[in-house]
């Protein structure tokens, strides 16, 4: 499939802190003619749903744009669905919530899928959720530090979400496209004085990082919209690099995920999902009014909207619609190459037949 629409690093939407926890029944609609017309395609065909009401854990963030529009513009009702909305913040959990059975469709990151895909957890991707763009998940430091380039981070921590996970797996990418050594580079382990306080091997909460940067717990973070523009703009944080580079340009971030076995029993329902979320992926991408829509309607706590102010410099991802494969290898070749896996993996493995599901109606741009 091809990524369209881009809206450039300056597109703006109102977004919600990854603790976020949003109203799952809002259905507020855009007025628009390309909301409209691609809503319009809706309800399909497809036999009817073995399981019409569904928990669905999705990172609260604006790699899940698609999500959040088909949710407020009433696509998933179209088809007959009730989605049980639940904030993903770590995608670990998430996934050991899949296997038990308590979620039955999850977004997040390829990189904690893969891995676990890796292991023989029986994950399967059935869509993509975002690909990188210009300025959404950036290196920051704080003036004070004096800090100017990558090279002068060698010996210092560098804040990240997770160990050994995407943003991770993006700093040391990018350091290694500028000639650093990651090894020279410090990342939380659980066991420094930043990551110490919290629970699972080190992992900062991203609504805490920018605390970290000023207090000089860290010397520098890696945030993603956003909370990128929040630390900018309400805390005084420089970006550093920006992440959207070398050999994560375009760099696919995070995708829908089911179990073989719950997709198997339930091809219907799975079906009316994907054409929901597709519709709303098509949406995201070319109307940025029913993302911004989407995100105020949502957000269920005054603090967890991103004030006005911030939403008007935010950059977005892109959201493609179906699966392509050659650009999701591409996360499980830079998982091996630093070592996040221990032998090439070969993402045909968790990906879902292209039998199964014609994403072609919900794209603009075809195959």
């Amino acid at each position: 499939m091809v990524v369209k629409g881009k809206w450039g690093s300056a597109a703006c939407a109102v977004a919600l802190t990854a603790v976020t926890v949003l109203a799952a029944g809002c259905s507020a609609s855009s007025t628009s003619g390309a909301v409209n017309s691609i809503a319009g395609s809706l309800p399909t065909s497809y036999g009817p749903a073995e399981t019409t009401t569904l928990n669905v854990g999705v990172v609260p963030a604006m790699d899940s744009a698609g999500f959040f529009v088909a949710q407020n513009e009433g696509l998933f009702a179209k088809e007959g669905l009730k989605i049980n909305y639940t904030p993903a913040t770590s995608s670990e959990t998430a996934i050991a919530q899949q296997l038990k059975g308590q979620l039955q469709i999850s977004a997040g990151n390829y990189v904690s899928y893969i891995e676990a895909a890796a292991k023989g957890d029986p994950l399967e991707v059935i869509s993509e959720g975002s690909v990188m763009q210009q300025g959404a998940q950036t290196i920051f430091v704080m003036p004070k530090s004096h800090i100017t380039s990558l090279s002068q981070l060698k010996g210092k921590l560098i804040g990240v979400n997770a160990p050994n996970n995407i943003d991770y797996l993006l700093d040391v990418s990018v350091l290694r496209e500028n000639g650093i050594n990651p090894k020279d580079v410090e990342f939380p382990t659980g066991k420094d004085k930043a990551s110490a306080p919290f629970k699972d091997g080190g992992a900062i909460p991203f609504p805490l990082m920018a605390g970290l940067l000023q207090s000089g717990a860290i010397a520098a973070a890696t945030l993603p919209e956003p909370f990128a523009s929040l630390a900018e703009q309400g805390d005084g944080a420089v970006p550093l690099a920006d992440l959207n580079q070398g050999a994560t340009t375009d760099f696919p971030i995070e995708g829908y995920v089911v179990t073989k076995a719950w997709a198997a029993a339930n091809p219907n329902t799975l079906q009316r999902f994907l054409a929901a979320l597709s519709a709303g992926q098509e949406i995201a991408d070319t109307d940025r009014s029913a993302v911004e829509t989407a995100f105020e309607k949502l957000a269920s706590a005054p603090d967890g909207q991103v004030p006005a102010q911030i939403a008007a410099v935010m950059s977005l991802d892109t959201y493609p619609i179906g699966i392509d494969p050659t650009r999701l290898q591409r996360v499980a070749d830079v998982m091996y190459q630093f070592g996040l896996l221990t032998s090439n993996y070969n993402i045909n493995k968790m990906l879902m037949p292209t039998s199964d599901f014609d994403f072609s109606p919900f794209s603009n741009a075809g195959t």
